[in-house]
């Protein structure tokens, strides 16, 4: 039987990954969102015993080891942070202001490269960095509800209804 699935816990290992470093997979028996590292993947390739690394790490490992030779399809990777496509999410935030001098002044800062670096700074001088971040979580939950309906979970919270 495959564990319920959290949204805000999948939303949480979405928001987690950094590129190759850091990875997130779902747990389909336990309804668990693990992490594993490019250095815990790399431990695993390279087959070197565990008591080669410090003892924090071997539970990392391990579960990197799990993971990685999974073969019946119990961890699924959850997407990444290119998946979430923020930046769009950006757009639909400068659209759903209110104030369109705010929301030109933040389209301007989506120009050109440094774009991310700049909106967050403007959305921080504009005094609305709450309100960015409440819609981008509500963006992120929404994605990760999708993504949770797109695999056939189970939501958390619609087993119980």
């Amino acid at each position: 039987m495959t564990a319920k699935a959290d949204i805000k816990r999948i939303a949480e290992g979405i928001d987690s990954q950094f590129g190759d470093e850091v990875t997130a997979f779902f747990d389909r028996e336990t309804g668990d969102v693990l992490l594993i590292t490019g250095e815990d993947r790399n431990a695993v390739e390279q087959g070197d015993p565990l008591d080669s690394y410090p003892e924090w790490q071997h539970e990392m490992i391990e579960t990197a080891k799990m993971i990685t030779n999974d073969t019946d399809g119990r961890y699924l990777a959850l997407p990444s942070q290119r998946d979430f496509n923020e930046y769009e999410v950006m757009e639909q935030f400068c659209a759903s202001l209110d104030n369109e001098e705010q929301a030109e002044e933040l389209l301007y800062a989506l120009r050109g490269r440094g774009a991310f670096r700049r909106f967050k700074d403007k959305v921080q001088q504009l005094d609305i960095r709450e309100e960015w971040f409440r819609f981008r979580d509500r963006e992120l939950l929404v994605f990760a509800t999708e993504w949770i309906i797109d695999n056939g979970l189970v939501l958390a919270d619609q087993v119980d209804k």
